[in-house]
């Protein structure tokens, strides 16, 4: 059975890599973004709908269209996140800037997956569905210029452990994937500083994520490759987590 995913903010970066990649594997992909179209989107299997995943409408419209046109939701991912505007000071972050970080990498990313969850649990057969979450590793590293984005992230991990619990006994997996420092629109502003610190040993692995990296672990966890695991984070960082003297 060809398999139905919803990916938010699937029109650029990891979400777009993801869903090429879901599409390269015979699923079909109901993506959602904010941008007028995407740019080199898979040419088969692929639905673009226009929208803010922070705005309840818009994640109405996007459960609505797959179940209309597909009958079911198989997966979901949750890719759809910001940074803040402007890297203020922890003393001078603003609640503007905290409302809109929080509206959109959180808690969109908890009340979509809320709402496809339950669109889940209606499948019929053993194999109802899984969901993975984009995260970052901002969710457990300190940056204080950008406090925000790491609570909506941490908040993420939560998200993760909280619907990993409550969907175990439909045996719907639920996982997170934390990303290091990757090459996407967001990260280019500070591109020569990461370039300094990879160069001086900050990771392991001596290079810039890229989207497809992440997309590969996203895959796995879908495909039923790891069958015994929910509720777990998965670092794609080049090994940043290792704590190393």
């Amino acid at each position: 059975m060809n398999k139905i995913a919803i990916i938010s903010g699937v029109s650029a970066g990891i979400g777009l890599s993801t869903a090429k990649l879901f599409t390269e594997n015979g699923i079909t992909v109901v993506g959602m973004g904010t941008r007028e179209k995407v740019e080199n989107a898979p040419e088969k299997n692929f639905f673009y709908i226009r929208g803010d995943v922070s705005r309840p409408t818009d994640r109405e419209k996007l459960i609505t269209f797959a179940k209309e046109n597909f009958g079911r939701i198989d997966i979901l991912v949750n890719v759809a996140g910001v940074a803040p505007l402007v890297r203020a000071d922890l003393l001078d972050m603003t609640e503007e800037s905290y409302d809109r970080v929080m509206d959109i990498n959180t808690k969109a990313m908890l009340f979509l997956t809320q709402a496809a969850a339950k669109e889940m649990i209606k499948n019929e057969g053993t194999d109802k569905g899984a969901i993975v979450n984009i995260s970052s590793l901002s969710a457990y590293t300190s940056s204080v210029s950008r406090g925000e984005y790491c609570i909506s992230k941490a908040g993420v991990s939560m998200i993760t452990k909280l619907f990993a619990d409550r969907l175990s006994e439909y045996g719907i997996p639920v996982n997170e994937v934390r990303p290091g420092i990757i090459e996407t629109d967001m990260t280019s502003k500070v591109k020569e500083k990461y370039d300094t610190l990879i160069e001086n040993g900050l990771l392991p692995i001596k290079r810039w994520g890229t989207p497809e990296d992440v997309a590969k672990a996203v895959l796995a966890l879908i495909n039923g490759s790891l069958p015994y695991i929910t509720g777990q984070s998965l670092d794609v960082d080049g090994g940043f987590h290792i704590r190393r003297l």
